[in-house]
Order: C-alpha cells, then structure tokens, then sequence
C-alpha cells in the first residue's frame, strides 16, 4: 500500500477511519487500565485487562507474538522505560508504570501509551509524567502537511529542555503506523527544526517520548525485552497515533480526537466534527 511509489505508507481519509477504529479500542482499553492499576494489583492483571477488551471489540493484539513478544500490553515499572513484559509483581503505593498497547482492526494498527502514577503521587514522577505528555502533545501539534519531520522532533525536546534536567531516550523512536505497527519514518524526541522529509496529507504517526528523571543512558535485562535506566532512575511515556489530514491533525488514539488541545493552541483539525 505504498502508494505512487512514496516511501511512505499514504492513506486515504476511508482509511484514517479504519484506524480510528483501532484507536479507539486503544483509547476505551487505556482508560479502562488507568482506573484499574491501583496498589496490588499485578501487571499481569492489566495484561489479563487487554485481552479482555480485544475479546469485547472483536480487535488482535498488535504486540502480541511480534518478534516473540509474550504479551499485548507493555508494563513498565519504575526504572523500566519501555517494553516490560507483564507478570506477577503487584504495583505498590507510590510506583509509576507506563503501560503501552497496540490493536488491530481490519488490518489497521492503532497504537498508544500513558503514564499511571499509583496511590500516592510523587512531586518528581508526577512532573515528570506531566512534561512527557506535554512534549508529546506539543509534537502532535507540529503534525502538519508541510511541515518537516524534525519539526515534531524540536517541539518533542523543547518542552522537555524547558522543563528541568531530564534524559531523552536516543534509542528509541516514534514511528510511522498503519498496515504494519512499525513503518518509516522513525521520529526521533530531539534535534533541530527544519529538516528530514515533508510532512504530506495521509501520513499517520505514532509519537512517543520516553523520559527520565536521570541519563538518557538505558539498558536491556536479559529477557532481551526490558529496557531500563543505568542509573536507577524512574522513567515515563507517553504515546498517540496521529493522522494527518488536509484539515490538520487527527489524534486517532484520544477520544476526542485531541480537539480540547487544539482547540487550546489555535491549531486547525478536523477533530471536533468527527
């Protein structure tokens, strides 16, 4: 489906459709965590969670079995930043996890990630999640045709350079979305404005800062899937599909569509009529 010969996977505006259906099994599966991840409860019961919600939907895991992944959602704990598969350790007062989830509806991937801070917040992790969420949603608002790709990049960084001395994650990236869960382009959460390809109408991407109270310096335990900080430190992430369309953007994995942020920052969407 690289149409016209692009690099790029470019979808028709019936396709964006298709994805929101997936974004939105995300987004009801998401928020359904969110209110369940409290003291004693295991990550695996989040995972149980997912699958519950994939069964009620009719949709398929897009993590399960990818590259041997054991489960269909990511629960990262504490000092783990991304990939951590579920098990049976049980969230406990004062832990941070960022749970990752991604759904399939007719072949269409939607993709997206929060932070959920549990029992009794903590003043450095509740920033922390705050500034990550709001880099996030500071590169969905740079998601527009004509923009460059670097352009989500600088905003990604700017909000987090602003914020205090936090690590970036290098390693790993956003990327692009739709028939495949990971497609070109990466989108890296630093760097200068103005460079990489033009953004183009029927583009979708996921973006996603990962960010830590320490170092950008990360590891991977040996279950060859955990990825965690050097130094101890705890991490966030935060992640939205976004489509974009001749009207803006589209956050494909919110359930208003990101219209209150746009709405917020003056940015044209289609989001608040769909």
């Amino acid at each position: 489906m690289f149409r016209r010969k692009e690099k790029y996977e470019i979808k028709t505006f019936d396709e964006f459709l298709k994805m929101r259906r997936a974004g939105l099994v995300v987004a009801d599966t998401l928020q359904r965590i969110s209110v369940e991840a409290i003291p004693g409860v295991t990550t695996k019961d989040l995972d149980r969670i997912a699958r519950e919600e994939l069964i009620k939907f009719n949709a398929t895991p897009s993590f399960l079995g990818y590259y041997g992944y054991p489960a269909v959602i990511c629960t990262s704990v504490n000092d783990e930043v991304v990939h951590a598969i579920p098990n049976e350790r049980a969230l406990v007062d004062g832990d941070i996890v960022s749970v990752d989830f991604g759904a399939i509806v007719d072949g269409w991937h939607g993709d997206s990630a929060i932070t959920i801070e549990i029992g009794t917040k903590i003043p450095a992790q509740s920033k922390l999640s705050s500034v990550t969420k709001a880099a996030m949603w500071a590169g969905v608002g740079k998601a527009v045709a004509g923009n460059h790709l670097s352009d989500i990049s600088n905003a990604v960084e700017k909000i987090i350079r602003t914020s205090g001395d936090y690590g970036i994650l290098e390693e790993y990236t956003g990327h692009g979305i739709g028939t495949k869960m990971h497609m070109e382009p990466s989108i890296p959460n630093f760097g200068a404005p103005g460079n990489g390809p033009k953004l183009v109408v029927g583009m979708a991407l996921a973006i996603e800062p990962m960010v830590t109270l320490g170092t950008k310096e990360v590891h991977t335990l040996s279950d060859n899937w955990t990825v965690v900080t050097d130094d101890g430190t705890t991490a966030s992430h935060w992640e939205h599909t976004v489509a974009i369309t001749e009207d803006g953007p589209w956050v494909l994995t919110a359930h208003d569509g990101g219209a209150q942020y746009f709405k917020e920052n003056g940015i044209s969407s289609p989001a608040e009529r769909l």
